[in-house]
C-alpha cells in the first residue's frame, strides 16, 4: 500500500480491530502505525479492502463522493462532441473503487461491483444525476463481481423512468441500438470507440493504396461495431461471425439503422457474396471452417469475449488465443492488418503479445507490430493499479 495500490488482499491483513461489518469505512495502518488509506470493508470478498484515499485528512462522506464524481464526469466533457455513449465512471481509475457508470444519451447505467460503493448507493446516485444532468438510471449489478463481495445481483430501475428496449446512439457518425437490459457489460462495447475508428481508417487507407475495397472479417462480432465502421468506411465485403442470434439480430437492424444494406444471419448467402454478412456460428469452428474454404480477407477483428475471468483460468484461455488467432493468420491476405484484443485481465499485456507472436511462428507468416491498442480516453489506467487496463490490444501487419 506504500505504492497506492487500492486493492489489500486478506492474506495481507495481519490483525483487525472491532467487527466491521461490509461496506464499512476503516483505516488501515502499517505494522508501524503509520496512516496507509482510508478504505471500505469487505468480509467476504479476497480483496478485502478497497482504498478511498491515501490521505489522512481527507472525510469520506457524501461531499467527498460527489466531489469524485463531479471530477470523474467532467474528465469525460470533451467526449460529446464525438458521442453520446461514454464511460463517465470508471471504479478505481477514479477513486471509486467498484462503481462504474456509462451514460447512452439521457440514460445512465450503473454497476455496483463492491461494499463500499453499495454502502453509499444513495449518496453515488444522488450525485451521479447532479453531475450528469440525466434523471434515469438502470441498475446493471448483475455480474459474477457482486457474488465475490458476498452481494446479490441486482437489476431494475434505480432513478427516473424505465429505459426502453433499445437506446440508439451514435458514434462518430455511426448510429447504433443498445440494449441495456439484456446487453453484454451494460449494453455496449465502449471501450472500443477508438479502435473501431482505427479500422475505418485502415478501411480507407487500403482503398487509397490498392485501388480496391478490402474484404473485412469481424470475429465475435456482438452488435456490429466493428461492422459497421467497416462497411461506413467503404469496405467491399464485412463478414461477421457471432455464436448469438440475437446479437446478430441487433447487429443487423444496427445496420439498417445506418443505410447499410445487409443480409439477415439466417438468411443463405454464399462464401463469397459482397456487401454484410452475419454468421451464426462458433467462430473456433467458424474459422477452420473458411480456411477449408479458402475465404481470404484483408483486414481481420478478433475481439473475443474474456477466455480468463481468473488467474487458475490463464492456461485454457491462452490456449484458445492462440488458436483463434492462428486461424485468423492463415486467412490474412499478404499485406493486409490484424487487429487482435483480449478483455481478460488475468491476461497481461506482455503475456497475450507472446501468445500472438506463437501465433505468428506457428502460421509461418510475417508480421509487424504496428501498434498496441487500448480502451478509449474515458477508461483511464491508474499507473498504481494497472489491472485497469483489462483491455489490451495489438494492430499487427502481415508482410507482402
Amino acid at each position: 500500500m506504500l505504492r497506492r495500490h487500492p486493492w489489500v488482499y486478506a492474506g495481507a491483513i495481519a490483525q483487525v480491530r472491532g467487527a466491521p461489518a461490509s461496506g464499512d469505512l476503516v483505516a488501515v495502518h502499517a505494522a508501524d502505525k503509520r496512516f496507509l488509506a482510508w478504505a471500505a470493508w469487505s468480509p467476504e470478498s479476497v480483496i478485502r479492502l478497497r482504498c478511498w484515499s491515501f490521505h489522512e485528512a481527507d472525510r469520506i462522506d457524501e461531499t467527498w463522493l460527489g466531489d469524485r464524481v463531479g471530477a470523474a464526469v467532467a474528465r469525460r466533457g470533451g467526449l460529446e462532441e464525438v458521442t453520446d455513449a461514454v464511460r463517465l465512471v470508471y471504479a478505481e481509475a477514479d477513486f471509486l473503487p467498484g462503481l462504474v457508470v456509462d451514460r447512452y444519451g439521457d440514460q445512465l447505467v450503473v454497476q455496483m461491483q463492491a461494499a463500499g460503493v453499495e454502502r453509499h448507493r444513495e449518496a453515488l446516485l444522488d450525485a451521479l444525476c447532479r453531475a450528469s444532468g440525466c434523471d434515469n438510471v438502470f441498475d446493471r449489478s448483475d455480474g459474477a463481481l457482486r457474488a465475490r463481495e458476498g452481494l446479490p445481483g441486482t437489476s431494475g430501475v434505480l432513478r427516473g423512468d424505465a429505459p426502453p428496449d433499445v437506446i440508439e446512439v451514435r458514434e462518430q457518425g455511426v448510429r447504433f441500438g443498445v440494449d441495456v437490459r439484456r446487453g453484454h457489460k451494460t449494453g455496449f462495447y465502449i471501450d472500443q470507440r477508438d479502435n473501431r475508428r482505427r479500422l475505418a481508417d485502415l478501411v480507407r487507407a487500403f482503398r487509397a493504396r490498392h485501388g480496391r475495397a478490402p474484404r473485412v472479417l469481424n470475429c465475435f462480432c456482438y452488435t456490429g461495431g466493428f461492422s459497421l465502421a467497416a462497411a461506413l468506411a467503404g469496405a467491399e465485403t464485412v463478414v461477421s461471425v457471432d455464436s448469438s442470434a440475437d446479437a446478430l439480430a441487433l447487429a443487423h437492424a444496427n445496420a439498417e439503422r445506418n443505410g447499410i444494406a445487409s443480409t439477415p444471419h439466417s438468411a443463405a448467402h454464399p462464401p463469397t457474396a459482397a456487401g454484410m454478412q452475419w454468421r451464426c456460428a462458433d467462430v473456433f469452428e467458424e474459422l477452420r471452417a473458411m480456411r477449408a474454404r479458402d475465404e481470404r480477407f484483408d483486414l481481420i477483428v478478433l475481439d473475443p469475449p474474456k477466455f480468463a475471468a481468473n488467474h487458475h483460468q490463464v492456461d485454457r484461455a491462452a490456449r484458445a488465443y492462440k488458436d483463434i488467432n492462428l486461424n485468423g493468420l492463415r486467412l490474412l491476405e499478404p499485406g493486409g492488418h490484424l487487429l487482435t484484443f483480449s478483455c481478460s485481465g488475468a491476461i497481461d499485456a506482455d503475456l497475450f503479445q507472446k501468445i500472438v507472436a506463437g501465433a505468428v511462428i506457428d502460421a509461418d507468416v510475417e508480421c509487424d507490430l504496428r501498434a498496441r491498442l487500448a480502451a478509449g480516453s474515458d477508461h483511464p489506467i491508474r499507473m498504481t493499479h494497472p489491472e485497469s487496463e483489462y483491455l489490451k490490444g495489438l494492430w499487427l501487419e502481415r508482410g507482402d
